[in-house]
């Protein structure tokens, strides 16, 4: 067991046997990697379910308040174009891009990358497992990645041009696809 996490190796693991497992097993968190690797993520203690609920909160009033897209929360599974299947804490994808699905493309797991996702870390995180998340995130659609670690409160901001830059301060702003949001961090530091 790594950071909490139990993984399963199942390479040939593929989407369909993926999403009847989790029909299954709807009360479990699990995650699959291009390599076919089952995550089950473990329940999170108070401080993190506090960060990722902020964190939720408002990605959300900003998206209803603006109308460009949707936010989305951990219990939202999207199934990349690499094979992987990820939850982010936090996702936004644009009104076009929603418009674009049919019904049925909307109903189940999401076959497309959000434009921008948020990572809240867990004491159990380690950090180059978190910031590969964040790379795999980039590398398969998103445009704008921020990796919140909470306790050295700083955020990881990931550009799809690859360039990583650290954060400190009492909010972050949006940029890209998610112009004009502002996080607040103050809230989120609270738990450190």
């Amino acid at each position: 067991m790594e950071s909490g996490l139990w993984r399963i190796s199942l390479k040939s693991m593929e989407s369909n046997s993926f999403l009847a497992f989790c029909e299954l097993n709807h009360d479990l968190r699990v995650e699959l990697s291009v390599a076919g690797d089952m995550t089950f993520i473990q329940p999170q203690d108070m401080v993190t379910a506090q960060r990722d609920a902020e964190v939720v909160v408002q990605l959300g009033t900003w998206a209803r308040v603006t109308g460009g897209g949707r936010s989305f929360g951990s219990s939202t599974v999207f199934f990349l174009p690499d094979g992987s299947a990820l939850s982010p804490d936090a996702g936004w994808i644009s009104k076009p891009r929603i418009a674009a699905l049919t019904k049925e493309e909307r109903q189940g797991f999401l076959r497309l990358c959000p434009e921008f996702v948020i990572e809240v870390m867990s004491p159990t995180d380690r950090l180059p497992v978190a910031q590969q998340k964040m790379r795999n995130w980039i590398a398969n659609g998103a445009e704008l990645g921020w990796l919140i670690d909470g306790d050295g409160m700083r955020v990881y901001v990931f550009r799809k041009n690859g360039e990583v830059r650290i954060v400190t301060g009492d909010h972050i702003d949006g940029e890209g696809p998610v112009e004009g949001f502002r996080l607040d961090l103050a809230a989120i530091w609270e738990g450190a």
